[in-house]
């Protein structure tokens, strides 16, 4: 059970720490001007902490640990990109099906950055987790 809560707390805290740099950065320059007053006027504190707490736990349960089973890093790595693009994806691509000024290049950043911010966060849980830890017996 220590060995979970620790991937899964490791996990989130990297996975928000980045994630709050990405958006900090790139909401004027990114969002802001695809989706203008689509975007609330006031940060939403109770979605945004829902899903992060959600989202870490799938990526800590799809990526990191079946990382730590194996013992291998590439593990958490693919499975954390691969989990980060589908979800991304999901959320991209119905945007862009649905929404009138979603766009083309908003959905390959996203996708790229979901990926990314995925892979790295996974890894790195699977990283602390070894660290603190040391490896899941098979």
């Amino acid at each position: 059970m220590k060995k979970r809560a620790v991937a899964y707390i490791s996990t989130l805290i990297v996975f928000v720490a980045i994630d709050f740099v990405w958006l900090s950065t790139m909401a004027d320059v990114l969002y802001k001007p695809v989706l203008g007053n689509m975007l609330a006027t006031e940060f939403r504190p109770v979605p945004a902490v829902l899903f992060y707490l959600i989202y870490a736990a799938g990526l800590t349960f799809f990526a990191v640990r079946p990382g730590l089973v194996t013992a291998k890093y590439g593990t958490s790595l693919l499975y954390g990109g691969f989990f980060g693009f589908t979800a991304y994806a999901t959320y991209d691509l119905t945007n862009q099906a649905t929404l009138a000024n979603w766009s083309t290049t908003l959905t390959i950043a996203d996708l790229i950055w979901g990926s990314t911010l995925s892979a790295v966060s996974a890894c790195a849980g699977h990283w602390v987790t070894e660290k603190l830890n040391g490896r899941i017996a098979r």
